[in-house]
């Protein structure tokens, strides 16, 4: 027989690991609507969210989660940050301390500040350890195997190099990081630079203030990063510019479409129903200011994306406010 790996959550990017997986691996793909996952599972196929990519005969798509976790090797949680703690709390009973649980999910969990690992690591007493997989990994593109690097983060390097094992194929390069606070920071905060950028796209500014959107973003995370303690060098890594440069830049990228549609003109909330995926930023840039102010670091480009969002800021009053700040040294931090 051969080992198992459980999925749980089979949005694009769960569907895409559960069949990546697939190649090495027995795999259980948990969803949590029943309707739909008897959909997957008599159409073989996410048309929703994955078209095209069909299941490989050793998935197996179910809504029971006591099922989906049993004899699992590894079990990875792939769900919306907003979700996580609930599920949590339904599977903890079905996990084992021989099992490893990796958190595949970019967020951080508002007014707690909890990481997506420590919400994990919280609610779930009993396991082996949590590792956190992050890196610049549109679904689109793994799901037809290209050549694709992501960060495996543990402060137990002997975890994360498990989870590096289990992970690698031939177009699918996993490196170990012990820094799961800088990984995980990084993963939170890069979506909301890139609804940054994607607001310059859509008012049609050009490469030069994108350039400045990512830089400056960068600085942010990597003040915010530094503060909750995290490691510099992580942030100059696949986690930090690897992803921040993708989802900044890429057609793929839901987080920056969000932005670009907002720097057209239409409401968040339009947006936001428009879509059938998640886009993390939206939430995440309230719990990663809220943070920020917690831990007195100076934001001002996630500040103003805020001021946009929920306080329905003008745009030219947010770039005034940007431009107009107090000269600085680059390297003031």
């Amino acid at each position: 027989m051969n080992d198992k790996i459980a999925v749980l959550g089979a949005g694009s990017w769960g569907n895409t690991l559960a069949v990546m997986l697939c190649a090495k691996f027995d795999v259980a793909m948990w969803e949590f609507d029943k309707p739909v996952a008897e959909k997957l599972r008599e159409e073989k196929e996410n048309k929703k969210f994955l078209a095209g990519v069909k299941f490989p005969e050793n998935l197996t798509v179910t809504n029971d989660l006591s099922s989906a976790v049993k004899d699992a090797l590894l079990v990875v949680f792939a769900v919306p940050s907003f979700a996580l703690r609930s599920l949590c709390e339904n599977v903890k009973n079905f996990i084992t301390k021989d099992q490893i649980l990796v958190t595949v999910i970019k967020g951080l969990e508002d007014n707690t500040f909890l990481r997506m690992s420590q919400i994990i690591d919280s609610v779930i007493p009993v396991k082996k350890g949590v590792v956190a997989l992050s890196g610049p990994t549109h679904a689109e593109e793994v799901s037809k195997g290209i050549p694709t690097t992501i960060v495996a983060a543990c402060t137990d390097i002997n975890l994360a190099e498990e989870v590096q094992k289990a992970f690698m194929t031939d177009f699918f390069r996993v490196y170990t990081n012990d820094d799961i606070v800088g990984v995980e920071i990084a993963a939170a905060s890069k979506n909301v630079i890139a609804i940054i950028a994607g607001i310059s796209d859509g008012i049609g500014f050009g490469d030069n203030t994108k350039a400045a959107i990512m830089t400056r973003g960068l600085a942010e995370i990597i003040r915010l990063g530094k503060k909750a303690g995290a490691q510099e060098k992580t942030f100059s890594g696949l986690a930090g510019i690897g992803d921040l440069i993708v989802t900044c830049g890429s057609k793929h990228s839901r987080n920056r479409f969000v932005g670009e549609q907002l720097g057209k003109g239409r409401e968040i909330d339009e947006i936001i129903n428009s879509m059938s995926m998640v886009a993390e930023g939206v939430k995440n840039c309230k719990s990663i200011l809220h943070y920020a102010q917690h831990l007195e670091v100076e934001m001002p480009l996630t500040e103003e994306l805020y001021r946009i969002i929920y306080e329905k800021a003008n745009f030219k009053d947010s770039l005034k406010r940007l431009l107009g700040r107090k000269e600085k040294y680059e390297h003031w931090e």
